[in-house]
């Protein structure tokens, strides 16, 4: 994304809102590595990053993706690519509802160079932007974005506002309404009757107003490159919204928190000890805006000013029974050195630092996942991967943070439902880039699995999805969520035009995909912003907000990977509603479907006897046929004790806490 064309920063604002703001395209350019290829050029001798790059060698010691995999040769199409899959059923694909359709597929068409405007681009820069990049742009403002869950509902944000679909039979998913409300990136969570949005791009208006702003004025002679902030509007909104849902089909905003950076994403925290009120942490990566907009900000370096809204987040406290009431109630300095004091204390230490590049402070979280049951925070903040205690929800306070010289961005996090281990995403190039080619090093744009222990994280390995992708392709690590298979850390996760990719991480240092499903390019000659971006599992099924295309639903199918037992088992596992940066702890009933998982995966490692195993299999069955009669269920319980000493022998600590948890069921099986 550092090879955006440089035409004005307003321009920058509008194309790298997808992964960011103007001060992350500064903040990334010494962050990066040199670009694997030379860019081509477009008439106007600007570079064009949409165009198809060729190929060059990989740097020494680095490996590439599969070119071998079925994934990368797929047909090319907006409806009608090439599909392939393993382990996932596509159900359906939900086109995305007319209002959230650009609608034309021609740069030339007036309503291109007409919502391009509405982002504040005036006409005369928009001469100097080539024809792919304004379609890119004007495709953005109605991409596709996160989603959240409650109940039998679905709520999939849009730089352009909300859809909310019925997804009580997810194989006949329906949409429901669709509230129009500009001002990307749009990202959703829920609680209750409350739906939360994020808002960060200029051409966001406190009333949801489509018309805009007017476009900008043109810079003075002499000054056409100056990174120029949007002209002041005392009617423009960016940070989070706050709807009340009660009637599903007519939200109204109720409030509206106005913040200095916006809200690139949010993080719903609900605190154990506190009932009547929900807070926000607010993670804004763009621009600062100016005093005159909103009172109290500042742009400027910590030595400047040490009130800079820059180093830190935003905590909004939300009372669930008068969210007009809503507020921030801090700023936490989450990036602060304990030592000195300074604001600006991490740094990414010199990313893929094996030529010039050098540390860039860190003034930014991107994504922030809270764990409220062990009082913990992951944040991914551009340069670092932190920690956080969050048992005061107003005041969190970092723990540690780690940096990784093959990490360009830290994107999004996820905890391992037993809190021992992090899942952190690199964003290497943006959402905008083909990240995934042959000749892409597969330890950029990846994961990175971390174990964590006394609040200290400790690398693990990495992992990238395996399948080469085509130069068209934008693809890196993205959104997901944890599968809940009891006995196993799965993650199923969006790689956007890579398509969708389930990790098991049971064993953090030898992750391994277990399915993926994946559709071709959108184009096959030019970028086309497009693909998942996010991927996850709620209540039995798993849902991909496809940005260009609409909804994505699948289903996990039976593979030597994963068994229809474990599968059975993770759809037992059920929540009332999901907002995924807000993780809950998965809990599974004591049913014998769960303990059937369980002796499935003690087989597949072999950690009993074939003899022990068909045992167990033939036992449970002969409890589920006779309906848990009190025979079969006494012979159960007989198992347990030596089930339970094979646990203190068990070749690795997780079949030793299969065993202990299968003990468990069979001496307490619930219907």
């Amino acid at each position: 994304m550092n090879r955006l064309p440089n035409v004005a920063f307003r321009v920058a604002v509008a194309a790298f809102i997808l992964c960011s703001g103007a001060s992350r395209i500064k903040a990334q350019a010494p962050a990066s590595p040199p670009p694997a290829q030379e860019p081509t050029k477009d008439a106007d001798d600007q570079q064009n990053p949409f165009a198809p790059q060729p190929a060059q060698p990989l740097p020494p010691g680095m490996t590439g993706s599969d070119t071998n995999d079925p994934r990368y040769k797929l047909t090319p199409g907006l409806y009608d690519a090439g599909e392939t899959s393993m382990g996932l059923k596509h159900l359906l694909l939900l086109k995305k509802p007319d209002a959230f359709q650009l609608g034309v597929d021609n740069p030339d068409d007036p309503k291109v160079a007409k919502t391009i405007g509405q982002l504040g681009i005036g006409p005369g820069d928009l001469t100097k932007i080539p024809k792919e990049l304004q379609m890119i742009i004007a495709q953005l403002a109605f991409g596709n974005s996160d989603m959240a869950f409650e109940g039998n509902h679905l709520f999939q944000g849009n730089f352009y506002g909300v859809s909310i679909y019925d997804i009580s039979d997810p194989a006949k998913a329906a949409l429901l309404t669709t509230m129009v409300c500009p001002g990307g990136q749009g990202d959703v969570s829920v609680y209750k009757n409350l739906l939360f949005m994020s808002v960060e791009m200029p051409n966001g208006r406190i009333d949801c107003g489509t018309e805009g702003f007017p476009p900008e004025p043109p810079p003075l002679p002499g000054h056409e490159k100056d990174k120029r902030l949007p002209v002041a509007q005392k009617d423009r909104f960016r940070g989070v919204r706050i709807f009340d849902i009660s009637d599903i089909k007519n939200p109204k905003q109720v409030a509206a928190v106005q913040t200095c950076r916006g809200s690139h994403t949010h993080t719903l925290v609900v605190d154990p000890n506190d009932k009547d009120n929900v807070y926000i942490y607010v993670s804004g990566t763009s621009f600062v805006r100016q005093a005159e907009e909103l009172a109290g900000c500042s742009g400027e370096t910590p030595d400047k000013d040490p009130n800079t809204a820059l180093f830190r987040i935003e905590v909004i406290k939300v009372p669930v029974a008068a969210p007009q009431d809503a507020k921030i109630v801090s700023s936490p300095r989450v990036f602060v050195d304990p030592r000195t004091g300074a604001i600006n204390g991490l740094s990414n230490g010199g990313s893929h630092g094996k030529g010039a590049e050098k540390p860039a402070d860190t003034d930014q979280c991107h994504d922030i996942t809270v764990y409220s049951a062990i009082g913990l925070a992951a944040g991914a903040c551009s340069g670092n991967g932190i920690i956080l205690d969050i048992k005061d929800p107003v005041h969190p306070k970092r723990l540690d943070a780690v940096n990784d010289p093959n990490y360009s961005y830290w994107h999004s996090a996820s905890f391992s439902n037993d809190g021992t281990k992090v899942v952190f995403t690199d964003e290497w190039g943006g959402g905008l880039g083909a990240r995934c080619r042959p000749n892409d090093p597969n330890k950029w744009g990846a994961d990175a699995i971390f174990h964590l222990k006394d609040d200290k994280l400790t690398f693990a390995s990495y992992y990238k999805m395996p399948a080469a992708q085509g130069d068209t392709e934008n693809c890196v690590a993205h959104n997901g969520s944890l599968i809940p298979v009891p006995g196993r850390d799965i993650e199923v996760q969006a790689w956007y035009q890579g398509g969708v990719s389930v990790m098991d991480f049971t064993d953090a240092a030898h992750p391994t995909e277990i399915a993926y499903f994946d559709r071709g390019p959108i184009d096959a000659n030019m970028m086309v912003l497009g693909g998942d971006w996010s991927a996850y599992w709620y209540n039995g099924a798993i849902y991909g907000s496809e940005i260009a295309r609409g909804l994505d639903v699948f289903e996990l199918t039976p593979t030597q990977f994963l068994t229809q037992n474990e599968i059975d088992a993770a759809k037992a596992a059920r929540v009332a509603l999901l907002n995924v940066q807000n993780q809950q702890k998965l809990e599974w009933p004591a049913q014998l479907v769960v303990a059937k998982a369980y002796v499935d995966q003690l087989k597949r490692s072999q950690a009993l006897p074939a003899d022990r195993i068909a045992a167990l299999q033939k036992a449970i069955q002969s409890a589920e046929s006779s309906h848990m009669s009190k025979s079969t269920l006494a012979k159960l319980q007989r198992m347990a004790p030596s089930l339970e000493k094979s646990a203190a022998t068990a070749k690795s600590p997780a079949d030793s806490q299969r065993l202990h948890a299968l003990v468990d069921i069979l001496q307490h099986p619930s219907a």
